[in-house]
Order: C-alpha cells, then sequence, then structure tokens
C-alpha cells in the first residue's frame, strides 16, 4: 500500500507541475492578446504643414584684383587701394550704409614661371619653390550683409558692369538669401502640422465608423527650408540660400488613441 503511494507521488506534482505550465502559458497568452488589441487602437499618421516667406536677409560677397609684375609690388599695393575707394563710394552712392559693408584684408599670390613645384603651407598661401616669381596678384574681398534685400539684389545685377568701366577688376559671387524668423515660423508650422496629423487620421478611421480620441504621442519630423517651387527634400532637414522666396516646410509623426 505504501508502495503504490510512493509511486504516485512524483505523477501527482508531475501534473501539478503541467497544470502550472498550463495556467501560466494561459496568462502569458492572455496578456499579449491584451498588448496586441490595445496596440490596435492606436492609429499612426504623419501631418506636414508649409508657408511660403521671402528672406529677409541677403548676403552678397565680391572682389576685386590687380596683377603686377614681381618688381611692382609697391604699383599693385597703390592700385589696390585706389580701387577699393572706387568700390566703396560706388557702393556708397547705391545707398549701402557703412555698417552693412565688411571689407575683408588683401591677399597676395605668387605666380610662378611654371606650376610645377608649387607649394602651399597650412594657411593656402602659395610657394613657387625653386620656380622664379613673374609677377603676383593681389585680390580683396567686400562682404554686404544686409536687410535691404531688394536694393542688394539690384546692386548685384550692376556693380560688375559700372566698376569695370571705372577700371576695376571686379568680380561677384552668389547672393545668399536668409530668413531670421524661422523660430516663430517653426512653431505655427508645427501647430499646424499637429492639426493636420488628426485630419489624416480622423480620415482614416471614417470609413470604419471609428472615432478619433486623445494624442498618445508626437515628433518633429524634418524642417526643410527650400526654393518656392522646389522638390529638394533630405532626412537631416535642407536650408536653401540662393532663392529670395523660400517655402518652408515642417512635419510631425503623430499617434492618436481610437475611441
Amino acid at each position: 500500500m505504501n508502495q503504490n503511494k510512493s509511486a504516485s507521488l512524483p505523477l501527482m506534482v508531475s501534473a501539478l507541475i503541467l497544470g502550472t505550465s498550463i495556467v501560466g502559458g494561459t496568462l502569458i497568452v492572455a496578456n499579449t492578446f491584451y498588448r496586441v488589441k490595445a496596440l490596435s487602437n492606436v492609429v499612426a499618421v504623419t501631418g506636414s504643414a508649409e508657408k511660403v516667406v521671402k528672406s529677409d536677409t541677403v548676403k552678397w560677397v565680391s572682389s576685386f584684383s590687380r596683377n603686377v609684375g614681381a618688381d611692382n609690388l609697391k604699383g599693385g599695393s597703390t592700385e589696390m587701394k585706389k580701387d577699393l575707394g572706387i568700390v566703396s563710394d560706388y557702393f556708397k552712392e547705391y545707398g549701402v550704409p557703412d555698417g552693412a559693408i565688411t571689407i575683408q584684408p588683401m591677399t597676395m599670390t605668387a605666380v610662378c614661371e611654371s606650376q610645377n613645384n608649387v607649394f602651399y603651407d597650412k594657411f593656402g598661401n602659395q610657394s613657387c619653390g625653386g620656380n622664379r616669381v613673374t609677377g603676383y596678384t593681389f585680390k580683396q574681398d567686400v562682404i554686404i550683409q544686409s536687410d535691404d534685400v531688394d536694393k542688394v539684389t539690384k546692386l548685384s545685377q550692376d556693380a560688375s558692369d559700372s566698376l569695370i568701366t571705372k577700371g576695376v577688376i571686379f568680380s561677384s559671387q552668389n547672393l545668399e538669401y536668409y530668413y531670421n524668423k524661422l523660430s516663430e515660423l517653426r512653431v505655427e508650422l508645427l501647430s499646424e502640422a499637429t492639426k493636420n496629423a488628426k485630419t489624416r487620421a480622423e480620415k482614416i478611421v471614417e470609413s470604419t465608423g471609428g472615432k478619433i480620441g486623445f494624442l498618445q504621442s508626437a515628433s518633429m519630423g524634418v524642417f526643410q527650408v527650400t526654393a518656392k517651387n522646389a522638390t529638394d527634400f533630405s532626412d537631416y532637414g535642407f536650408y536653401d540660400t540662393t532663392s529670395l522666396e523660400k517655402k518652408v516646410t515642417a512635419v510631425v509623426r503623430a499617434s492618436f488613441v481610437l475611441e
């Protein structure tokens, strides 16, 4: 009799362990089902908003230069000072205030008899090495930064022809346009993008008879500043400086709970 009891004890323990495992497994499955069901009650969407703005600041870099022989350094420096006076007077006559004009230091580069064995130091200065120096090129940059965008834009179009006729070897770089109120505009567009996301979510669940509840989460996507009619896009954001009119776009990724 005792032997039968002893033999049945392991069976009872095994049954108990199996029963506990089944109950535990059932709870795990039930918990997983609940999580899946809870997740199915959320709709995730992307909303966007955009606005076209006109740049309120412009940066323009121009320069003038002189080429002189190796024995005419003094003459080259004198000519550059004369050219600087002509350029500065022209800009002032055009109505550009002194505070908007920055005169960069003059640079001088040696002109080598041969391009072989030409060296550059860590500052970009050129050395002819063993080559004979045949002359020098003087160059000076002038930077204009102004909130009078239209005036500087027109000036950049007229300056080259006008200054060249005055004997100045003048060249111009492309203008850079900026919009300085992006921080305020960002807040406005993010609010509109969130509203747009909610509208999209409502359209998605409309056919199922569902209803959008509270906003569960929201994150800001990339902020794009592109030319007005451009399609440029970058995963890291984009800032166009070549266009006077810009399109500013904000993106929001949002999740809403379904009621």
